[in-house]
């Protein structure tokens, strides 16, 4: 990959990284609960179903910032852009979708149907046996 091309992906990598750190920031101060808002049943289950959104919000942007530092992480050892399963480049257009993307195309549509077939029960990923319950 060329030189121009790491440093815009660094560059947004950044920007992004930034940007949910200060989203964080601004949620962390918006997460506690006045007892005001508690009056009633029906308010204590808004409110716990807004806290619950909020701890899904704030794991999928830490899972986010983490995929981030890894891309930045593969730009400085120099394999950012290489799949981690057939060590092929990434095509360009993938990583502009998708920048923070470990496999290439063929690779990952292959891990999706590896789950899809885990999924199905079709195999198991477990290295024990299957459970067999029979119900009488």
């Amino acid at each position: 990959m060329k030189q121009e091309q790491l440093k815009k992906f660094q560059a947004l990598f950044e920007v992004q990284k930034k940007g949910l750190l200060y989203s964080n920031q601004f949620i962390n101060e918006n997460f506690s609960m006045n007892s005001d808002e508690m009056s009633d049943e029906l308010d204590l289950s808004s409110v716990e179903l807004e806290q619950s959104m909020r701890v899904r919000l704030r794991n999928r942007e830490a899972l986010l910032i983490k995929k981030i530092d890894q891309s930045l992480e593969r730009i400085q050892a120099g394999t950012f852009g290489v799949c981690d399963s057939c060590e092929e480049d990434i095509d360009l257009t993938r990583l502009e979708v998708r920048p923070t993307a470990t496999l290439c195309l063929s690779c990952k549509e292959h891990e999706e149907m590896q789950e899809t077939r885990s999924a199905d029960g079709r195999e198991s990923k477990s290295m024990g046996s299957k459970i067999n319950l029979r119900i009488a």
